[in-house]
């Protein structure tokens, strides 16, 4: 028993994850029985990336209590109890409200793990995404319950390095299901701003993770990369170049 508290060094284990919200337009019956000025109902939620078959909301394939022991959301303070804690699954808060603001979103962790505590967020979003990351000018009624919900999720993975032997069983016993290789069954690839493509086939169904889209935002990421690397070996190089030639003119100064 004692060696379950040996940490095994050099490995890493993760589990994917999805965080972020659905918020749909309230109906105007909706409305009367809430407070005047709200105009949107949400749900912020922390779930597994893959989704649940035949499922209608984005993700949650897998019980996450096996590793999560609490996930706190921390809303707006113009919230009642603006803390939210969580302490099993599904780990999500279901709100009304009219206005956009960023959710803090701690994650905790069960004791066998020996994990800090890790901390996320989240802008809430209510309001039909543009190219700019502007809401669109805020439609009718009629046309926005048309248009459906508006979808903000974010894939990540929770690495955990030289794991507990405790831990580790607890990982290897509850193996996360599986990405699907390419969205099925209607569902589109979530938006994201950093890929505008990903824009006109975000629209008409809900978002599903794919092993795809994450190898995508995988190779932007190395492109990226490697851009940024390439400039600033572009700007080390002009900066010596700049070093050199005031080191001659110092010296012709002090010649």
């Amino acid at each position: 028993m004692a060696n379950e508290r040996v940490r095994v060094r050099g490995l890493s284990i993760f589990r994917p994850i999805i965080y972020g919200n659905t918020a749909t337009l309230l109906t105007r019956e909706e409305r009367e029985n809430v407070p005047a000025e709200h105009t949107h109902k949400w749900i912020v939620a922390v779930r597994s990336a893959a989704p649940a078959p035949g499922s209608d909301i984005v993700g949650g394939a897998d019980n996450l209590g096996y590793f999560l022991k609490r996930v706190s959301f921390k809303l707006h303070d113009t919230y009642p109890n603006p803390t939210r804690n969580i302490d099993k699954p599904p780990f999500e808060v279901s709100e009304t409200g009219w206005g956009e603001f960023e959710v803090t979103i701690k994650l905790h962790f069960i004791p066998e793990s020996g994990e800090k505590a890790l901390t996320i967020y989240h802008h809430l979003k209510l309001h039909p995404w543009s190219l700019s990351g502007e809401p669109d000018s805020i439609p009718p009624l009629e046309v926005a319950q048309k248009a459906g919900p508006v979808h903000s999720w974010q894939y990540d993975e929770i690495v955990f390095n030289d794991p507990y032997q405790n831990f580790l069983n607890i990982l290897t016993n509850n193996p996360p299901t599986p990405l699907p290789r390419a969205s099925t069954n209607g569902r589109t690839i979530p938006f994201h701003i950093a890929n505008p493509a990903s824009l006109e086939a975000s629209k008409g169904g809900v978002p599903e993770f794919t092993t795809l889209i994450v190898k995508d935002e995988s190779d932007r990421l190395e492109k990226a990369k490697k851009t940024i690397i390439a400039e600033q070996e572009k700007t080390r190089a002009a900066l010596i170049a700049k070093e050199k030639e005031l080191e001659q003119l110092q010296k012709m100064l002090n010649g």
